[in-house]
């Protein structure tokens, strides 16, 4: 998941709905889609109430970038100019293996998205620093619900909290 809309609740929601004034209850229901829109509307963006990269770059909410394959836009776009591949701004399978061959040579975990640790180590928006880094890590061991005993000590996503707030 590398964008938030309605529907769904988690970290990210709860980062966004700080970022907007509403409620900061995690789960991204009307208020925050017209929260969204608004701001959307104000700054010159695509007026759709789902959060993505350029929203999250427009907001300074850089913890919160997230580019995999099928992610759209100007951010990918960007980092597409930084690795030397076709700049459409389409994160396609292209993408993919520049930014797992960029990852590898810059001792990162070779998974293909580009989240806040990969794009630090592009050098390609001054915003993402090490605090950056670290807001976009739920802390180690930790999980949805508590703590997992034998869970890993690696720290993990905050988009890891991801879930969709509908039933059935």
């Amino acid at each position: 998941m590398a964008i938030l809309k309605r529907g769904l609740a988690g970290e990210p929601v709860k980062v966004l709905q700080q970022k907007l004034g509403v409620p900061t209850d995690g789960e991204f229901g009307p208020g925050t889609e017209a929260a969204l829109k608004k701001y959307q509307q104000e700054h010159g963006l695509s007026v759709d109430g789902v959060a993505g990269p350029d929203t999250f770059v427009q907001m300074g909410l850089y913890e919160l970038i997230l580019l995999k394959v099928g992610t759209s836009g100007e951010t990918v776009k960007k980092v597409q100019q930084a690795l030397g591949v076709t700049a459409d701004g389409q994160f396609g399978s292209g993408t993919e293996k520049a930014v797992e061959d960029f990852q590898r040579k810059n001792g990162l975990a070779a998974d293909g998205v580009a989240g806040p640790a990969t794009l630090a180590k592009m050098s390609i928006f001054k915003e993402i620093t090490p605090a950056v880094v670290q807001k976009s890590q739920m802390p180690a061991g930790s999980a949805p619900g508590g703590t997992v005993s034998g869970a890993s000590s690696a720290p993990r996503s905050i988009w890891d909290s991801i879930k969709s707030i509908f039933k059935g």
